[in-house]
């Protein structure tokens, strides 16, 4: 919690208003039994109409100032608990933005988002909740103790008596329940961790009619959550009925040895009413305590789950300083490169060794599972190799800026991703300044111009979340032309034409062939993609099993013979070989 006070160091003012007011709010509270102690006592008693008039106007007063005092503090609260929780969502979102892809993969986006949105509200619900009641709850159960003592200090024991008890209840469920809250967020991560697959894969799940075992899945992770919930609950549920039989049993106590001082004469009617008021009082506050006690156990759980995220520091260190291109003649060099996503696993690539010259057509192609996009995933620095180095334009990867790496480079991944906007929104991301001109020429290239040019609006044609109004093969020409707007010198086209058909995958690299003075990556499992590349680096099992031209890996290459062979079986059959 220490890490995340300093978020509310900006809002210090409204922390100490709100619950200033709500004091004094309080304040009203506790000098009403005595202006009807009064009432009874000299008005009533007395026959007095005039005592009864006056004191009658004075509890007006101290409700409408109460009320004023009450509406102002939850006003410096809410500014206080809503500023508070957007600066720490802000902060925790530009902190998992600075992860590395391992460290995002290591954590889990379901875990991240939970983080994000459930438990900053917690937070900020619990934050809101103890600046208004926090102090103004045990303010008025001492204050009625103390009040008490005014009146008869004998009975006023009683008050000391049942609060010491009170605290070792009140207390003592609240630090069983702080673990128990932990486990219950931890449970809806894995909740929402299936839920999220459910809904991301739900086409395939239908497809195998497997809706039952997703279900039966899902329902077992939810009665987890449920059980927690339910044992949390249950001994929170012990809070209200435990101070109510502790706050009745002091109640009857106080009323049966006030009943035998107003007959011998020691006090009058009106204090015992006092009293009972101020037992009543005690009894309220303490009922806001336990439910404001449960909230705030939630909120320093989830506050400290928020706190594990900010804590994990980037294992990404970027230089400050700006690089200066050098003149190698080199877009990319791999010297000796290995990396394994778990530094516990199996390598996804060893000893990676290549050079590309700028300006060269790189076609990377090997099987499922080869280490094609873990080569194209090392350039602009998703990951850093394990062992070697990465060289773009003659300078290690290490040595970039942040950001300065990526501005090079233009992806386009093996999942298309459109995000919600029109056509225009998403095609500028690679370059927001970019004109009209400038985004149809990237869309001629990609072999997207069609697919605008078919739309009512054009280029304000809605995008609706993840391209769904469009299908696979419009949304990976439309991330192509996004890359293409950018003007990259290294573009890396990640199996990104899989959903193309062979005519315009081919026209396609013709248009991209076309340009000058950048460098391609074309990573695919077609040979006809990579056949016509300047060099040719064929994967199998994360080694480099060949690179060179068509030609020459024809000659020397069994496994990009294999594939090829495997694709063209005619022309295996023509050298009595059979792939097949």
């Amino acid at each position: 919690m220490k890490r995340l006070s300093i978020y509310l160091k900006k809002y210090s003012k409204e922390s100490i208003l709100a619950p200033f007011f709500k004091l004094l709010e309080a304040l009203m509270d506790l000098m009403v039994p005595l202006v009807v102690a009064r009432i009874i006592n000299q008005g009533i008693a007395l026959n007095d109409t005039g005592v009864i008039i006056r004191c009658f106007i004075f509890l007006i007063a101290l409700a409408v100032l109460g009320m004023c005092f009450s509406f102002t503090a939850q006003f410096f609260a809410a500014k206080a608990s809503v500023g508070f929780a957007c600066d720490v969502r802000q902060t925790l979102f530009d902190h998992i933005g600075s992860f590395s892809y391992s460290q995002m993969d290591h954590m889990g986006l379901d875990t991240l988002i939970t983080r994000l949105t459930s438990d900053i509200n917690q937070m900020q619900t619990g934050l809101n909740l103890s600046l208004r009641l926090l102090l103004r709850s045990p303010f008025i159960v001492f204050g009625a103790m103390i009040m008490a003592f005014t009146i008869d200090s004998q009975i006023a024991m009683i008050f000391v008596i049942a609060i010491i008890v009170l605290c070792i209840v009140v207390f003592g469920i609240m630090l069983t329940s702080i673990p128990l809250f932990e486990k219950a967020q931890v449970a809806l991560d894995k909740l929402l961790s299936i839920l999220r697959e459910d809904l991301t894969g739900v086409r395939v799940i239908r497809a195998f009619r497997k809706e039952e075992d997703e279900i039966t899945q899902f329902d077992l992770k939810n009665e987890i959550l449920k059980k927690i919930n339910l044992t949390v609950s249950r001994l929170s549920a012990l809070m209200n009925p435990l101070t109510y039989v502790i706050v009745n049993i002091a109640t009857i106590y106080l009323i049966s040895k006030g009943a035998v001082k107003v007959d011998q004469g020691v006090i009058a009617q009106g204090d015992v009413v006092a009293l009972y008021n101020y037992m009543a009082q005690i009894i309220i506050e303490l009922i806001k305590l336990a439910s404001l006690i449960i909230t705030i156990n939630k909120s320093l759980a989830c506050s400290g789950r928020v706190s594990q995220i900010l804590a994990i520091e980037a294992d990404m260190k970027y230089k400050k300083d700006i690089v200066q291109s050098n003149d190698s003649e080199y877009a990319v060099v791999f010297d000796d490169v290995s990396f394994a996503y778990n530094q516990s696993g199996e390598a996804a690539v060893k000893d990676i060794s290549f050079e590309a010259k700028k300006g060269q057509t790189i076609g990377i192609i090997g099987g499922t599972g080869s280490g094609k996009s873990t080569i194209i995933n090392l350039i602009p620095r998703f990951y850093d190799a394990d062992e070697g180095s990465v060289l773009i334009n003659g300078i290690d990867v290490k040595d970039y800026p942040k950001g300065s790496l990526t501005d090079l480079i233009g992806i386009v991944p093996q999942k298309a991703v459109l995000f919600e906007g029109s056509i225009r929104d998403n095609l500028k991301w690679g370059n927001e300044n970019a004109s009209d001109d400038e985004i149809f020429e990237a869309l001629k290239i990609a072999q997207a111009l069609e697919v605008v040019e078919r739309k009512e609006k054009k280029l304000d044609e809605h995008v609706e979340q993840n391209g769904r109004n469009f299908s696979g093969g419009q949304r990976q020409r439309l991330t192509i032309a996004r890359a293409l707007v950018k003007k990259p010198e290294i573009l890396i086209l990640d199996d990104s034409a899989s959903a193309l058909d062979l005519a315009t995958d081919l026209n396609l690299r013709k248009a991209i062939a076309a340009l000058k003075d950048m460098t391609v990556f074309i990573v695919s499992q077609r040979s006809s993609s990579v056949r016509n590349c300047d060099l040719i680096l064929v994967m199998d099992d994360g080694e480099l099993k060949g690179k060179g031209t068509h030609e020459e890996l024809m000659k020397d290459c069994k496994v990009y013979q294999e594939i090829y062979y495997s694709q063209y079986p005619e022309e295996a059959k023509k050298g009595g070989l059979s792939y097949e």
